[in-house]
């Protein structure tokens, strides 16, 4: 079975594949400063509800967008699974994708497995949309080449600048609301949160596919795509495992070679 680790700036995603099979999946918030140790009791706990055990385990995966957890991460697939992980950024490893960029080592682990595991599914050109820490809108090419794309921060940081800026605005749940135009503070909030970013969804799709010069499919993932996709009928394919099943297919392709 293959351990798949998705590191990213506000969760760690932890899933066991079973061949092809997604077994299982768990997440914890991201924090530098968690041990492999207490990564270990924590997923062992976790697996033992699932009739798993560490030495069911025989490969690892790790992407990584967070440099102060990769020795803990690293640390508890050797130590704790007994095997040594391949490490999307690693020069050695293969990711099976062209990326043309001015600065290719720029560019974040997982939104090159995104691409990879999009393209693998869903041919191409596409726009994936990741709905994470920054939400980002990723071009994969007809070849399946990561060809650029749009960082936009966050729906969920917008609610904590709007929190942290304004004293008489509260923190609020990000929800669809029933109505655009707000008749109070909180509903108000909730419109400009949801309706906003729908627009954006919209606005950059729209713009993107015009500088592209054809359609292009419009694939979403991470934790929020579900909510935006019931209001942004541009997102065509909700997808929230894309990174893991990327991981274990380059996991798979690396094994092969």
């Amino acid at each position: 079975m293959l351990v798949a680790i998705d590191a990213g700036n506000t969760n760690v995603v932890f899933a066991i594949f079973d061949g092809e099979t997604l077994r299982a999946k768990w997440r914890a918030s991201s924090d530098a400063k968690r041990t492999a140790d207490e990564y270990a009791v924590w997923l062992t706990q976790l697996m033992t509800l699932q009739n798993l055990k560490p030495a069911d385990i025989t490969g690892a995966i790790i992407a990584n967008v967070v440099p102060a957890s990769a020795y803990n991460l690293n640390t508890l697939c050797s130590e704790f699974f007994k095997v040594e992980p391949m490490v999307v950024g690693d020069p050695k490893l293969d990711l099976g994708i062209e990326v043309h960029m001015d600065h290719r080592e720029n560019v974040g682990a997982d939104r090159l497995v995104n691409a990879l595991a999009a393209h693998r599914a869903h041919g191409g050109p596409l726009i994936v949309i990741d709905f994470g820490t920054a939400t980002t809108f990723d071009i994969v090419g007809p070849d399946g080449a990561y060809e650029g794309g749009v960082i936009a921060p966050s729906a969920q940081h917008s609610v904590e600048a709007l929190y942290r800026a304004a004293a008489q605005l509260p923190r609020v749940k990000i929800e669809r609301p029933e109505h655009v135009i707000g008749k109070d503070t909180v509903p108000a909030m909730k419109s400009g949160i949801y309706w906003g970013y729908v627009g954006l969804i919209e606005g950059l799709t729209a713009r993107i596919q015009q500088e592209y010069g054809r359609p292009m499919k419009v694939i979403a993932t991470g934790g929020l795509a579900t909510l935006y996709a019931e209001a942004a009928p541009v997102i065509e394919v909700v997808d929230p495992d894309l990174t893991l099943r990327g991981l274990r297919l380059i996991h798979a392709a690396n094994c092969k070679e």
